[in-house]
């Protein structure tokens, strides 16, 4: 029997698209907002974000059981993956942007599928920043961006027949470009609070897009290009070299975990000398 992703159903991709188009909101609208609004900085929206993404996440769990079937072992192996993305953070973070959570993100959402990696994403962020301290405004925002992170590798082609170096390619490539893509994300949530400094890459409230788009790039080739390239490229190490092992080891568990499992029943019964021996044995499938 081979391990499946999880199904992602119709109830979890309505969850999913409302956290996601409510992510989108609350990373970009500071773009739009006027110059003399009051809500042009990230720092006084973060807790209503974190407000609004609890119940949401709450959400989608519940979407995927209802879709999937998704029970207590797959709960426990959502924990036990938070639990070690979260303690392989502290490793690297504040070192040249080398954070080795990120590909086990990649093979953990590759295996469980989508709905799970975004649940699971967003909760071994939460767990890192309460380990390492790290908990402030940015928190929220971080847990939306490796939400999708590990989304994005359970929405990656062959998942039944790709398997193998091609597999681990595929997987290495995904993996550069979105540890670009999450430090971009997030530096727009850090840029927008950098306002009046009078450099050319410092946000300027009401601006228009294009302009402030512009500045955007300045800031994030000239303040975190290196920090993100250190993030891909040890990505890209830890998942050609260790990936197939980890890859093997998650589908196994799944495997044993199996969220489809069969259950058998026997008679305890001793048969008399005179009667010949029978054994009663019932098997059902879980709906």
């Amino acid at each position: 029997m081979s391990a499946r992703p999880l199904r992602l159903g119709p109830r979890s991709v309505a969850a999913l698209a409302l956290v996601s188009l409510i992510g989108i909101g609350a990373f970009c609208w500071p773009l739009f907002a006027d110059a003399g609004s009051a809500v042009t900085s990230h720092a006084g929206d973060a807790p209503w974000l974190f407000a609004a993404l609890l119940p949401l996440l709450v959400a989608v769990v519940v979407a995927t059981i209802a879709d999937s079937g998704m029970d207590a072992k797959a709960v426990a192996m959502l924990g036990v993956l938070a639990a070690v993305g979260a303690a392989l953070r502290p490793l690297g973070a504040g070192t040249a942007g080398l954070e080795p959570m990120f590909f086990l993100m990649v093979l953990s959402g590759r295996v469980l599928g989508p709905g799970f990696g975004f649940v699971l994403g967003a909760v071994t962020m939460f767990a890192s920043a309460l380990l390492t301290g790290g908990v402030g405004p940015w928190m929220p925002f971080q847990m939306l961006a490796m939400g999708w992170f590990t989304m994005g590798a359970g929405l990656l082609p062959g998942q039944r027949g790709l398997r193998g170096r091609a597999e681990l390619l595929m997987l290495s490539a995904y993996g550069f470009a979105a540890a670009f893509a999450y430090g971009t994300v997030m530096n727009l949530q850090g840029w927008v609070l950098l306002q009046g400094l009078g450099s050319g890459i410092s946000f300027r409230p009401g601006a228009p897009l294009h302009e402030n788009l512009v500045r955007f790039l300045a800031y994030v080739t000239t303040t975190s290009l290196g920090w993100d390239l250190g993030r891909a490229v040890l990505t890209v190490v830890l998942t050609l070299t260790v990936g197939g092992t980890l890859l093997r080891a998650l589908r196994r568990a799944t495997r044993r975990a199996n969220f489809e499992a069969r259950v058998t029943f026997e008679g305890p019964e001793e048969p008399s000398r005179s009667e010949p021996c029978h054994r009663t044995q019932v098997t059902y499938d879980r709906p």
